[in-house]
């Protein structure tokens, strides 16, 4: 294995919040890091790091956690945590990297850029998006002049998440218990506080910094989500430091986009996206477009093998770096602040309707002191832990999140968006262009005969607590998931299961 740093020394680390950081601990180990403690306040989370790591100390109390000789903390903890667990951590005299964003409000934001400061520490914000292979490679050029001064770009980070408003991120989507309770910050929070992975790799790309935003409101929803904040689409146009412009598409929709981007240069310009990579040059509308393969520059055989196309790898990378090395990073406070503060700006803009809203620069003393007891956050349409009335039977509505992550699964392999795959399939399936995609359909199908079963048991169940309490955020949520449905052909399952065998006998895929 390639040696990724020149020095015996070693980090003691300490993770905070073990779902997401016990996946991201897995990676530091071969970075000259040594796992010495974990905190979760869920049990099956610290049974589950406790035997991925059994030499570490584990806990649910913070302060005993803090209180361990380690020198870095990885804070994976709830979002609207993040700023709080950050500064206790660093007065306890730790080194940081948090997950995104870096804090829920300004007010917050101002105190933890002045704790960073204060304390001398390393804090990077673990944000991975901008370290995948191509948009490394596209940085590169970038920064060399390839491109020319930037002008426009178009950002997406679209993740239809419906099933971790039910269900953590964890052991194939375990359901919320109690199941009368959802997910705490996942279910209701507005997806223009999640902005980083669209944003970031522009930022890191081009060294420029959001200045402006404007956010026009999308009033369709997706069906599943309680509430009416959460369940649609999040466009913002953002005005960089150099003038030049990025559309930035966050929220849900029927069409995931992870890791998409197109950027204009005066120069050149490149897109790119999951499938593929292509660039435009000769400096005109109807330059040369090429296909391009880029590699990775170092420590391939590293990266390629982690997470989020390798971004996980070298978020990791560049904080222990710092600490080892005093490289500076990329997200440090500073830019962490900026990405963070574009999604919060983003949220007041569409609350008003989609006005302009200026991004304030807290690198700035004076800019810290306006915001510095703004405490205004997208107040939620409900209380993850109230959506039943209270004297709900907990024998019905304890089965609540069990349903959801039955009817949405995560991944989306099952339940209700394999039965539209297989249902829509079939109708668009003449049209079909390649056999690939015929087989695919072919394959869904063949899944709904044998699923169907459960589908049905899982509407029925849908059905009670909707029946039993109608007026409830879930009830009134999940007659409107039920509605889209043709509830007659579902439950006739015998006579669902010979429409479908039929259909498959008169299908042929040409070799």
């Amino acid at each position: 294995m390639e040696k990724l740093f020149d020095t015996d020394k070693r980090v003691k680390l300490g993770v905070w919040g073990l779902g997401r950081g016990g996946n991201l601990a897995n990676y530091v180990k071969i970075m000259n890091v040594d796992i010495v403690a974990g905190c979760d306040i869920h049990p099956h989370m610290r049974e589950n790091f406790a035997k991925a790591v059994p030499e570490a100390f584990v806990t649910a109390d913070e302060d005993e956690f803090l209180a361990q000789d380690f020198d870095a903390v990885l804070i994976a903890t709830y979002f609207e945590d993040h700023a709080k667990h950050t500064i206790k951590a660093l007065n306890a005299g730790k080194h940081v990297m948090c997950e995104v964003t870096a804090f829920y409000t300004p007010a917050e934001g101002v105190a933890l850029v002045e704790a960073v400061e204060k304390s001398g520490k390393v804090y990077n914000l673990l944000e991975n998006y901008p370290f995948t292979r191509q948009n490394m490679y596209i940085r590169k050029l970038y920064q060399e002049g390839f491109f020319g001064e930037f002008m426009y770009a178009e950002a997406s980070y679209l993740h239809e998440c419906r099933s971790l408003c039910y269900a953590y991120n964890v052991s194939g989507g375990l359901p919320v218990e109690p199941g009368w309770h959802v997910h705490s910050w996942r279910s209701y929070l507005n997806f223009h506080y999640y902005n980083t992975h669209s944003l970031g790799p522009l930022m890191n790309i081009t060294g420029l910094r959001p200045v402006q935003v404007s956010a026009l409101p999308c009033d369709v929803m997706l069906p599943g989500f309680l509430g009416k904040k959460k369940g649609g689409i999040c466009p913002a146009m953002v005005k960089m430091s150099n003038g030049g412009l990025l559309r930035n598409l966050m929220g849900e929709g029927t069409g995931d986009r992870h890791r998409e981007l197109c950027l204009w240069g005066t120069k050149a310009s490149v897109e790119n996206n999951d499938f593929a990579m292509h660039m435009r040059l000769g400096a005109c509308g109807a330059g040369m477009r090429l296909k391009m393969a880029p590699k990775w520059e170092n420590m391939s055989s590293v990266a390629e093998k982690t997470g989020h196309c390798g971004g996980d790898f070298w978020e990791l990378y560049y904080f222990i770096r710092e600490i080892l090395t005093g490289e500076k990073s990329y997200w440090d406070i500073y830019n962490a602040s900026d990405v963070t503060l574009a999604g919060i700006m983003a949220v007041r803009s569409q609350q008003k309707g989609g006005l302009l809203v200026d991004i304030p620069d807290f690198r700035i003393k004076e800019e810290r002191d306006k915001y510095r007891n703004d405490h205004g956050t997208c107040i939620p349409d409900f209380h993850p832990e109230h959506i039943f009335p209270e004297d709900h039977d907990p024998a019905i509505t304890g089965n609540f999140t069990k349903v959801m992550t039955r009817l949405y699964p995560l991944y989306s392999r099952s339940g209700l968006p394999m039965l539209h795959m297989a249902l829509d399939g079939m109708k668009i399936y003449d049209e079909i262009a390649d056999n690939n995609g015929r087989i695919l359909v072919i394959a869904k199908v063949g899944q709904l005969i044998r699923e169907l079963p459960e589908i049905a048991d899982a509407c029925r169940d849908a059905q009670k607590i909707a029946d039993a309490y109608p007026e409830s955020l879930p009830g009134k949520m999940l007659y409107g998931v039920l509605s889209t449905l043709d509830l007659d052909k579902i439950y006739d399952i015998e006579g669902t299961r010979k429409e479908l065998y039929k259909w498959l006998e008169n299908r042929k895929v040409e070799a």
